[in-house]
């Protein structure tokens, strides 16, 4: 079990008050009318699906009933962040791939391989 930030409320909670409602950031097409059949299929039921940091739109059910943004790591499903809506991320991928690696994980790697550092 993880505790997620709720940024509305301010408190960490136990991930049962909270439900995942897909992928963050989606752009609604600027003119439904006049958009292709294939357009709007793919707005409605394409979404990414990254190996590592990915941002979610999730809803705080048990709690205040707000959405918001979680940036999540998909491999490790460690939570880096959470924001409100309409806020951009601090964490994404980009900037996560310009960052070195730290030597505790480095040295966590080595263990999990049986080396050691």
């Amino acid at each position: 079990m993880f505790y997620i930030h709720c940024p509305y409320c301010g408190e960490h909670r136990e991930e049962e008050e909270f439900h995942p409602k897909g992928q963050a950031h989606i752009a609604r097409p600027a003119d439904p009318e006049a958009c292709s059949d294939e357009a709007w299929g793919d707005y409605l039921f394409f979404r990414d699906n990254p190996r590592g940091i990915h941002h979610e739109l999730w809803v705080h059910a048990v709690g205040c009933r707000k959405f918001f943004n979680v940036t999540r790591n998909t491999v490790t499903y460690e939570i880096l962040e959470t924001y409100k809506m309409g806020e951009q991320p601090t964490i994404t991928a980009a900037s996560q791939a310009r960052q070195p690696a730290d030597a505790s994980s480095t040295a966590e790697v080595a263990n999990q391989a049986g080396v050691r550092a």
